[in-house]
Order: structure tokens, then C-alpha cells, then sequence
């Protein structure tokens, strides 16, 4: 099996050059979970602007509904990984290290330039590459500037306050 390390990124959001290997065998398998999830988005209309508009101005439960479910099923899935001792695809455990939570203030900082481009967009992150294979390429200007934004804060995270 191929593995890559990616100690040349130290300081652009990687911690260290120990970190675990990224086995490309695993690639495809990735690739097409991606499309699979892709389409349940596009089916599920999360990617509708429409969709988007009814659950900021709470005149549809639809967009809660699919939100809160996600949340409980990663509550749910979590819980489930850390009572079984559940290992990855490559036999290494799940750790899911404890993070302090501070003041807070970095949330709300982090909270508002996420709302910020999701209102500017028009599209939450998530589904930026489902949208750009349903023809909506206006969206490769907001991928662009989603990973300019994830550089910036590896860049910047060493010298942040917290």
C-alpha cells in the first residue's frame, strides 16, 4: 500500500511531521463515497438557495430537520466509536482528544466569518463541490477562496493567541 507523509506542510495547519499517513489505496474508495454523498445532497435539495432562504426566514422545518439529524448522528456515532474502541480503515484507534473551550471568543470570531461566507455564497461549505458538479461553476470562485481562507489560518495559527 502507498503512504504519503506530509511533513513539508509543518505550520500550514499540519502540527507536526509525524502525523499518520495518508494510505492512497484508500483514494478511490473516498472518491466515490464522496459522489454518494454528493447525490444524497443534490436529492435532499440542501444545495437549493430556496432551501437555504426558508430556513433563515423559518418558513420551513426541512433544512432544521436535516441539520439536527446530522448532529444527533454524530453525537450518536461518536459515543458508539469511543465505547467500542472502534479502529480505522487502516487498524489505527479512532482517539478523539478532549479541547479545552476557553473563553470562546475564537468561536465567535470563527461563527461569524463562517456565516459571513455562507451568506456571501449563498451555500454552505460542505456542498460547495456537490454544487459544482450540478453545473453551478460560479462556485469554483468560493472553493478558491475556502481553501486561500484554510492556508491563511494554518499560516496563522501558530502565532493566534490560543
Amino acid at each position: 500500500m502507498t503512504q504519503t507523509s506530509l511533513p513539508e506542510l509543518v505550520g500550514c495547519g499540519v502540527v507536526s511531521g509525524d502525523q499518520p499517513k495518508v494510505h492512497t489505496a484508500f483514494l478511490p474508495v473516498y472518491l466515490l463515497l464522496g459522489i454518494a454523498f454528493g447525490i444524497v445532497l443534490t436529492r435532499s435539495e440542501v444545495l437549493s438557495c430556496f432551501r437555504i432562504q426558508e430556513m433563515f426566514r423559518f418558513q420551513s422545518f426541512r433544512m432544521y430537520g436535516i441539520i439536527g439529524s446530522a448532529v444527533v448522528t454524530a453525537a450518536v456515532s461518536l459515543v458508539l466509536i469511543k465505547r467500542t474502541g472502534l479502529k480505522s480503515a487502516t487498524g489505527e484507534p479512532i482517539a478523539i482528544p478532549a479541547r479545552p473551550l476557553g473563553r470562546g471568543i475564537q468561536y465567535a470570531i470563527g461563527g461569524t466569518i463562517f456565516g459571513l461566507g455562507w451568506a456571501f455564497t449563498g451555500a454552505c461549505p460542505g456542498p460547495l463541490f456537490a454544487l459544482i458538479g450540478n453545473g453551478v461553476t460560479v462556485m469554483i470562485v468560493a472553493v478558491v477562496s475556502a481553501l486561500a481562507g484554510t492556508w491563511a489560518y494554518g499560516w496563522l495559527r501558530p502565532r493566534l493567541p490560543y
